[in-house]
């Protein structure tokens, strides 16, 4: 059984149990949401809209027709997705552009996702960044444009360019996992 707020405007059945739909929220007919999901207060979500299970979108999101997130992923409030990258009033492309956000990534506070562009698994968006390009997994990218600052474990643990933490703890990239080295000897 989900939750939802009785001013909230849900229009979808396709909700998994244990999720919360916070006031003032509009969820079109044919959008998909996982089970543990939060969605806060003031959150559209269209109907080519997937979320898998344990997501938390926070207050002042739009989620338009092609974007997709996987499980874990935490969405900043006030982020940004776009879905047409030649917007015109009245004129609709034949199919809009998909994005992708992989399980456990992290958008900050009002950042803007360009549409086309994925976010790989345990990534990290930081606050206020404008994504123009696909981030890959465990990479922590800020700025406007945003740009490849750094790394992030699935623990969340920062790294530096050269992999190493604020500790000098040297990772490695070992089965596409981010693991520290002397876990690995």
């Amino acid at each position: 059984m989900y939750k939802v707020h009785p001013l909230a405007d849900v229009q979808t059945k396709d909700i998994g149990d244990n999720t919360t739909v916070w006031q003032f929220c509009v969820i079109l007919g044919s959008a998909s949401i996982g089970k543990n999901c939060n969605i806060n207060c003031n959150v559209f979500i269209e109907n080519d809209v997937k979320i898998g299970d344990n997501v938390t979108i926070k207050s002042g999101v739009q989620i338009w027709d092609g974007v997709y997130i996987e499980d874990n992923v935490f969405v900043g409030p006030n982020v940004t997705f776009t879905n047409d990258l030649i917007p015109r009033s009245k004129s609709y492309p034949i199919e809009f552009s998909k994005t992708i956000i992989e399980k456990g990534a992290s958008i900050g506070a009002n950042a803007t996702i360009v549409a086309g562009n994925n976010i790989g698994s345990y990534a990290m968006i930081g606050a206020g960044s404008v994504v123009t390009k696909s981030v890959l997994p465990y990479h922590l990218f800020y700025g406007n444009p945003a740009k490849h600052k750094g790394y992030i474990t699935e623990e969340g643990i920062i790294l530096d360019l050269n992999l190493r933490d604020a500790d000098g703890n040297v990772y490695v990239f070992f089965k596409d996992k981010l693991s520290l080295k002397e876990n690995l000897i």
